[in-house]
């Protein structure tokens, strides 16, 4: 459709929205019914079937390769990667809307592939953007509070803090307090918190960082752009590469199955009856940590450090011994490698191919390609590394410090605003499907001796 038909359509939309549920709504309530008929002839048919042994190892050494987890919306892949809805990177580039003259996928649109298993039409994109602007007015009660956040706080803390404060708005919190809320019902309230945290994150997330690093001077939003390119305008970046770097990082970084911290967190909390806004503000506290989401700064420090010693036009020789000089150093190689992947991570290459068509002449752009091409054929000569191939975290950092983004710790901000789309859709369907609390057992020192030794007593 050309994009005058879509400013028409996004035109009609605006008018008789407000007489709607919103497309998507619609739509969830026409799949949960064949959805969970699905899961129970699944469980019919395989629920006494076993899929995985756990070895002692697992359960010490953070239950790697365990499959204990219902997650429906994606799935990683050793060689091939993330798909989400069964649809891998470069599909979910090539089938999903973009912006007039734009060629990375919108938000929106992957958010009602995430929810519903299949690419929106035209009618169906504009109606869940029109619903995010709705839905995404932040109230001066609001404002008043993020600006009151003391400017020494963590901008990760700063955004946990605003997602607790806005849970005072939780439909389902409300609903279930009063007693007016049946089981059936509980994926329709969180369905509602999920759309309103999704409408606001964005502009909860530009405040802050206007307010922390901008001296407190809001931008307003744009009601004339997208969801990802209106955050890049609030943050302050409206070059039209910057709204496309934006739209593209949150897009690839959405969803990464159901075992990541940030993600199995929020679905932890959730499978509580905890609301949108309490469980994603705990996910968002264990994307905070350094082993999850600090990584894409570790790459980009690395990389700043590694030029300030060895200084321009580094050859290929200079990047082997740096790396292995960093390998003697106890270090491991920051954006190399992953938990599960075993070849080069499709973000990785999607972000690759950005730079090549928007980014010349950056010798810092200059030095990811040349490692991509130097590092892991060192990294093949050290037997115990399993994957020596970049994960996108080798790149993501690069492209955002390339546009003048300087402030670090804001980097995770932005990836808890892309993980948020994943988190949603998949607490919305785990309330669709009735699953239960989250209850894995547990084990002792004495309980594998007792199991496996010779009955040895440890205290």
């Amino acid at each position: 459709m050309q994009v005058n038909s879509r400013s028409a359509v996004q035109m009609f939309y605006r008018s008789v929205y407000n007489n709607t549920h919103g497309l998507l709504k619609k739509r969830m309530r026409e799949l949960v019914p064949v959805k969970q008929a699905l899961l129970r002839d699944v469980r019919k048919r395989y629920g006494a079937k076993e899929v995985c042994k756990v070895t002692v190892d697992q359960a010490i050494g953070g239950m790697r390769n365990v499959f204990g987890l219902f997650y429906d919306a994606s799935l990683l892949d050793a060689k091939t990667g993330i798909t989400m809805r069964d649809y891998n990177i470069p599909e979910l580039q090539e089938y999903l809307q973009k912006a007039e003259n734009g060629h990375e996928p919108l938000p929106e649109a992957l958010f009602w592939l995430l929810c519903t298993g299949d690419f929106p039409s035209e009618q169906e994109f504009a109606d869940v953007q029109q619903e995010w602007k709705q839905r995404g007015q932040l109230d001066s009660e609001t404002q008043k509070f993020i600006l009151s956040l003391p400017k020494t706080a963590h901008p990760m803390t700063m955004l946990s803090q605003t997602l607790l404060f806005l849970q005072k708005d939780s439909q389902f919190q409300q609903a279930y307090d009063q007693g007016k809320v049946s089981k059936p019902q509980y994926w329709e309230y969180f369905y509602e918190d999920a759309m309103d945290l999704l409408a606001k994150i964005p502009r909860v997330a530009a405040l802050i960082y206007r307010h922390k690093y901008k001296n407190g001077e809001i931008i307003s939003a744009d009601e004339n752009l997208d969801w990802a390119g209106n955050y890049a305008h609030m943050l302050g970046y409206n070059k039209f590469e910057v709204r496309e770097c934006l739209r593209g990082y949150l897009s690839i970084h959405a969803d990464h199955e159901g075992g990541n911290v940030s993600a199995h967190t929020t679905h932890l909390v959730g499978s509580a009856l905890a609301d949108p806004y309490l469980s994603y503000s705990a996910g968002v506290n264990g994307l905070a940590g350094p082993l999850h989401g600090l990584a894409n700064q570790e790459v980009l420090k690395w990389l700043l450090e590694m030029r300030e010693e060895l200084g321009e036009n580094i050859s290929n020789e200079k990047i082997q011994d740096y790396v292995l000089t960093t390998i003697r150093e106890g270090k491991v190689i920051p954006g190399y490698g992953h938990a599960v992947l075993r070849y080069t991570d499709p973000r990785f290459i999607h972000q690759k191919d950005f730079a090549a068509r928007h980014i010349k002449d950056d010798p810092l752009v200059d030095l990811v390609r040349q490692c991509y091409h130097v590092i892991p054929p060192v990294l093949k000569t050290i037997g115990k590394i399993q994957n020596p191939w970049p994960n996108v975290d080798a790149h993501s950092g690069v492209l955002l410090y390339h546009y003048g983004m300087r402030e670090f710790q804001y980097y995770t901000v932005v990836f808890a605003v892309s993980r948020a789309l994943g988190c949603m859709a998949n607490l919305i369907w785990s309330r669709a499907f009735g699953l239960p609390i989250e209850r894995p057992g547990s084990i002792t020192m004495r309980w594998i001796e007792e199991k496996f030794g010779e009955n040895q007593n440890i205290k």
